[in-house]
C-alpha cells in the first residue's frame, strides 16, 4: 500500500483538472476514461487539491463540475481499487470521500454539476453536493449501493432526502434502481434537462458571475446556514449575512449604475 501511495504522489496522470474561464468561472473536469471517472484515490486527491485552491481564490465566482469522458459523468466508486483495500483502508477512504464532497458543498461560491451520462453511486452523491444540477437528455442516475450490500456513504442518504423528500429518497436507495433524466428532473434532482447541458451550465454560471460577488457568497451562506432552522434563527442568519453587504463598494456601485442607466462594474469589494 505504501508503494502505491508513493506512486500516486509522483504520478503525472491527470484524472481531475481545474480550468479558469473568463468572468471568474472555474471548471473542474473529471477525466479518467479507463475507469469511467470512478472515484479512485488519485482522482479524489486531485479533486481535493482543486477545491482547496478554489476556497481561497478571490477571483472565483462560480464553479462548474463536469466530465471529460463521453457518456459518463461518474460511475461511482472505483470497485477494482476498493477490492484491494482492507476494511480499515475502506473506512479511511470513504471518510476522505465524504469530507471532499462536504468541501465542495461548503465552497463560498455556487457550484453547478453538468451531468451528461451516467451518475451512479458516489457519482450521484458528488452531483448532490453541488448547488445546482443541469442534465443532458440521456443521463441516468441512481444509488445502487444496497445491491452491493452497502449503503451510500458519502452523504447520499442525507443530501438526497433533503433535496427530494424522504419517501422518494427511500425508494431510490432501497430499490437501487436507475432513473432517466426526465424522472430525475420530475423528482427534483435536476434543475433542468437540456440537449447541451454544458452550454446551459455556462449560461447559468455567467449569469451568476455577473451579479455582485459578495452578495452571491452571502446569499449562499444565508440559504445554507438557515435551511432547516426555525424561523427566528433563519431570519437572524439572513440579517447577519445582509449586514455583510451593506458596507461594500459593489452595493454603492449598483446604485450608481441604476441611476446612470448602465451596467454595474463589480469588484467583489
Amino acid at each position: 500500500m505504501l508503494r502505491r501511495s508513493i506512486k500516486r504522489l509522483f504520478s503525472t496522470e491527470v484524472h481531475c483538472a481545474l480550468e479558469s474561464l473568463s468572468n471568474g468561472v472555474k471548471v473542474i473536469s473529471l477525466q479518467n476514461p479507463a475507469r469511467k471517472n470512478a472515484l479512485g484515490t488519485l482522482l479524489i486527491d486531485q479533486f481535493i487539491s482543486h477545491l482547496q485552491c478554489l476556497k481561497f481564490d478571490n477571483e472565483a465566482r462560480v464553479v462548474i463540475l463536469k466530465s471529460g469522458v463521453s457518456g459518463t459523468f461518474c460511475a461511482g466508486a472505483d470497485l477494482k481499487e476498493r477490492l484491494q483495500m482492507t476494511p480499515d483502508q475502506v473506512a479511511v477512504f470513504v471518510d476522505k470521500l465524504r469530507s471532499s464532497f462536504t468541501m465542495l458543498e461548503d465552497l463560498p461560491i455556487p457550484s453547478i454539476a453538468c451531468i451528461d451520462g451516467y451518475a451512479l453511486g458516489g457519482g450521484l452523491e458528488l452531483a448532490l453536493s453541488c448547488d445546482l444540477r443541469v442534465s443532458g437528455p440521456n443521463s441516468k442516475v441512481g444509488l445502487p449501493e444496497t445491491a452491493l450490500a452497502i449503503i451510500p456513504g458519502a452523504g447520499g442518504t442525507q443530501r438526497l432526502a433533503k433535496l427530494i423528500g424522504i419517501v422518494r429518497a427511500k425508494e431510490m436507495i432501497y430499490t437501487a434502481q436507475q432513473y432517466n433524466a426526465n424522472t430525475a428532473h420530475s423528482y427534483g434532482i435536476f434543475n433542468s434537462v437540456h440537449e447541451n447541458p454544458y452550454e446551459k451550465a455556462l449560461e447559468i454560471a455567467n449569469t451568476i458571475a455577473n451579479n455582485g460577488p459578495v452578495a452571491i457568497r452571502m446569499a449562499k451562506k444565508a440559504i445554507d446556514l438557515g435551511y432547516g432552522k426555525d424561523k427566528a434563527t433563519g431570519m437572524s442568519i439572513e440579517q447577519l449575512c445582509y449586514a455583510q453587504v451593506i458596507p461594500t463598494e459593489d452595493r454603492v456601485e449598483a446604485l450608481k449604475a441604476f441611476n446612470e442607466k448602465r451596467k454595474p462594474i463589480f469588484k467583489g469589494k
